[in-house]
């Protein structure tokens, strides 16, 4: 039985050293809405949904408001069924009307859905990544809703995409133990960094192994260039960069700035517009000469749809905690592996490394089956506050061992 449902504001004050900053969000302050619960067998479960400060107390009465449905509750009962939960919970009626499917009360659901998977994982001695992977495609099927997705992917092709994919599980799982998976840094890249500050991070980054940095830009062309140019000397031609608005352009000046950004060889460019601009998107892409990447904003998975209809992104985004939870991202996983587009994750934050690790090499293991043109984004800060913290090494995630989604921290308040 779920006997304890508690929750905490957790906050980073990462502004101080601009840690985060980007033309958007000058001043961050990393920040966890974060709840667990526990049982009356004596484990329990964690999530968080990640916020940059103000705001977070917002988030965290969202999450409070379903306490009610969940102490008191069977969580054997809860664990048999997640798809159950997850549509019981997102179809309310009464909460949906405040998206519907989107915004706080949104991702409050996916923190919940994510605290009973870290529950379920570590019950099953298993990590999450892994737990997922060793479910049949017929229960797969059954944790993703399909409902609005049916016109760009049904019940039936997901389930050939897993069936397809299954085969090959038992070789790329003892790759992941072996190999671990590409990720890449954002950690030198961030807006408010000086000059020496970004060429002695990028040289860092190289020397440890990355092989793809991520630089902010949007604040003006010219500081973008100089920066551009910095980081271009001091990785050489060999590293890619990849570079991020964060949402501060409309179309026509995307297309424009990152003209002047070309002969920078970029990897992407990410968020160059409105999160929710479809065709804003569809026209960037078809302006640059560089893949669109975005979704880290994206509310809901219609809208994943859409974007890879119209083909408005060519770099696929999850985020951990923007949608709602685990359920959600594997739908999401799968209308990427239907349109063939990579998926790289946003990783920035506090703990969504720790969370988003396990969506995408379960993803390698038991969906897409590939690596190919793949990275999980990495920042080397905060990591100290969760009770199995991510290992990168050599420029690649180490897969995690240890039982459950990664998700709990040791700071609490």
């Amino acid at each position: 039985m779920i006997t304890g449902f508690e929750t905490a504001d957790i906050r980073f004050p990462t502004s101080l050293s601009l840690d985060g900053s980007d033309a958007m969000n000058p001043d961050p302050d990393y920040s966890a809405a974060y709840v667990w619960m526990t049982t009356d067998a004596g484990d329990s479960g964690h999530s968080f949904v990640f916020t940059i400060g103000r705001g977070n107390d917002v988030q965290v009465a969202a999450i409070e408001a379903l306490r009610e449905r969940f102490v008191g509750r069977d969580a054997d009962e809860l664990l048999g069924d997640m798809g159950a939960v997850w549509r019981d919970l997102v179809h309310d009626s009464q909460l949906r009307w405040l998206g519907p499917e989107k915004g706080v009360m949104h991702m409050a659901i996916g923190a919940v859905v994510n605290a009973l998977w870290d529950l379920k994982a570590k019950r099953a001695g298993l990590p999450l990544w892994e737990l997922l992977a060793s479910m049949s495609p017929e229960e797969l099927v059954g944790l993703a809703d399909f409902r609005y997705l049916s016109d760009a992917l049904t019940r039936d092709e997901a389930l050939e995409i897993l069936r397809a994919a299954e085969p090959g599980r038992a070789a790329r799982r003892e790759q992941l133990l072996s190999d671990g998976y590409p990720a890449y840094a954002t950690s030198p890249g961030w807006l408010g960094y000086d000059d020496e500050k970004l060429a002695r991070l990028c040289r860092e980054a190289v020397d440890d192994g990355f092989e793809l940095i991520k630089l902010k830009v949007g604040g003006s062309v010219d500081d973008d260039v100089r920066r551009l140019k910095i980081a271009r000397e001091v990785v050489g031609d060999d590293v890619r960069i990849a570079v991020d608005a964060n949402q501060r352009w409309d179309v026509g000046e995307a297309i424009e700035w990152m003209r002047a950004l070309e002969p920078y060889d970029l990897a992407w460019i990410e968020e160059p517009t409105n999160p929710d601009d479809v065709l804003g998107h569809a026209a960037i892409a078809r302006g640059v000469s560089m893949p669109v990447a975005t979704g880290e904003h994206m509310a809901n998975r219609v809208m994943f749809k859409q974007f890879l209809q119209a083909e408005a992104l060519q770099v696929l985004q999850i985020d951990a905690t923007r949608v709602a939870g685990v359920n959600e991202n594997l739908a999401i996983l799968l209308l990427a592996a239907k349109f063939g587009v990579p998926v790289c994750p946003h990783a920035g934050g506090v703990g969504l490394c720790e969370a988003v690790q396990h969506l995408s090499m379960f993803d390698f293991v038991a969906v897409s089956g590939s690596i190919d043109g793949r990275v999980i984004e990495f920042v080397d800060h905060l990591h100290e506050h969760f009770v199995t913290p991510v290992e990168v090494r050599d420029g690649r995630y180490l897969a995690p061992t240890a039982p459950g989604a990664g998700t709990e921290m040791t700071t609490r308040g």
